[in-house]
């Protein structure tokens, strides 16, 4: 299924402007048309293309020039140049100067399309291969335990499907993982991958950002805007945090879902689209329903399929195989040696419950892989690196019996850690430091201003 394209087509002959924006247009796809190599350029520093055809034999600028000054520029967008007046020569030079390829006219619709096609599919895959190296194996979803294997089943039912899914679970348990799993196991897995998270968009801004814009549509607007949906067209969008979205923007989401159309910010026409749309959240949408705060009719529209991901808390059959692959992970993305996580290291991970999942444990990991002095990371150095706040032993009573107001709390709070981390450490302030995050001076300073006498301490009773 080849995706709708944005096209710039370049060439001083006005019939085949018109010829070849008619056949791209009735394929499916949007053509932009330009007479000159100057004018193109102007438009390319204020709009986005997926590919650009451009004549070779222009007056003014020639299409090998206009080749060299866009990919000068940066132009990533793929240039395909064509010529009545082909040679040898003029293909080589097109070629170096990092033409895609080189037609001859006259041209065939069918060939035409096929070269559209073929160059979409190459540009779609030099991206993924990017997107690849770079995650590293970040999204892959580990685990054999019975909540694992209860998730991955759901997963291979639901994904083949056009069936609307509702990821939940607690902020870092991996919810863009299974959408991405999702999508990889789905007919769209060949199409994109689109992801918009709803609560770091501002509210003003989040109708352009799904939906996009054109030219002039507000202030800031200085070319057209390509949303969520068309980017996505024929493929996955993934809405997280949709418990966040105005209440607004539900409305207008809901008619997407059921008409299957967008129009963008400042267009006069709607644009047909076909995606899958999957959306997670970490709040409770059926609380919000009832609080007036998510719109009842698209809680229905999108809450066909729920899939309830476990804590990390939850699944400590797993801490041991998230430790290795997080710890191969690390140590090639950094060229760092892997480290090997001991039983009771394991163990001493365990025990401690895990506020922030799975993206607080990788997180803890990397510290251990660069911090270990040994091949083998042990429970002591767990223990260094696992914030105090958050361990096990913590009597949450005791903070209750702390009277006063807020400041003073606070800072019977603080020295206590403080006293706590001294004696663990055996007054070793470097290790000290390390384990609260502070530099060393910090940590000199906030002893004195908690009153806090190192030398009394060190003194033997």
């Amino acid at each position: 299924m080849t995706r709708k394209a944005h096209l710039l087509l370049v060439d001083d002959d006005a019939n085949t402007l018109a010829s070849l924006s008619r056949a791209f247009r009735l394929a499916g796809h949007e053509a932009t048309v330009c007479d000159n190599a100057v004018r193109a350029i102007e438009l390319l520093r204020t709009e986005k293309f997926d590919l650009i055809f451009s004549d070779v034999v222009m007056p003014g600028k020639s299409g090998l020039e206009f080749l060299e000054e866009i990919k000068n520029a940066g132009v990533k967008a793929p240039v395909i140049l064509i010529s009545g007046q082909a040679n040898i020569e003029m293909a080589v030079r097109a070629t170096r100067l990092g033409a895609l390829d080189f037609l001859e006219k006259p041209l065939s619709t069918d060939k035409l399309l096929l070269t559209v096609e073929n160059a979409l599919r190459l540009s779609r895959l030099e991206e993924e291969n990017r997107e690849l190296k770079r995650r590293l194996g970040k999204h892959q979803l580990v685990g054999s335990g019975p909540a694992m294997k209860k998730l991955l089943a759901q997963i291979d039912k639901v994904a083949a499907s056009e069936t609307r899914v509702c990821i939940l679970g607690e902020t870092g348990t991996g919810k863009e993982l299974v959408a991405r799993a999702i999508h990889d196991g789905s007919q769209h897995r060949d199409m994109p991958f689109i992801t918009l998270n709803c609560a770091a968009v501002p509210a003003e801004l989040i109708e352009s950002e799904l939906f996009g814009h054109e030219k002039g549509a507000f202030t800031g607007a200085a070319g057209r805007h390509i949303g969520k949906f068309e980017q996505a067209e024929g493929g996955t969008l993934f809405l997280d945090e949709i418990g966040d979205m105005p209440v607004a923007m539900q409305a207008k989401l809901l008619r997407v879902l059921e008409e299957g159309e967008v129009e963008r910010v400042g267009g006069d026409k709607p644009v047909k689209v076909s995606v899958r749309v999957l959306v997670a959240t970490h709040r409770n949408l059926e609380e919000l329903v009832a609080q007036n705060a998510f719109r009842r009719d698209l809680f229905h529209r999108v809450y066909v399929f729920p899939v309830f991901l476990p804590a990390l808390r939850q699944r400590p059959e797993d801490f041991a195989a998230l430790a290795a692959h997080f710890s191969r992970q690390v140590a090639a993305q950094n060229g760092w040696k892997e480290k090997q996580f001991s039983s009771e290291s394991i163990a001493a991970l365990q025990r401690y419950p895990w506020p922030g999942n799975v993206r607080e444990l990788r997180n803890v990991v990397e510290r251990l892989v660069l911090l270990s002095e040994s091949e083998n990371v042990s429970a002591e150095d767990v223990q260094l690196v696992l914030p105090v706040s958050g361990s096990s032993a913590h009597d949450s009573s005791a903070l209750a019996a702390v009277t006063g107001t807020l400041a003073t709390r606070t800072e019977s709070f603080e020295k206590e850690v403080l006293l706590a981390e001294i004696h663990r450490h055996n007054f070793h302030m470097t290790n000290v430091a390390r384990a609260l995050g502070l530099e060393r001076s910090h940590l000199y300073k906030k002893c004195q201003q908690l009153g806090i006498d190192l030398q009394s301490l060190r003194r033997p009773e």
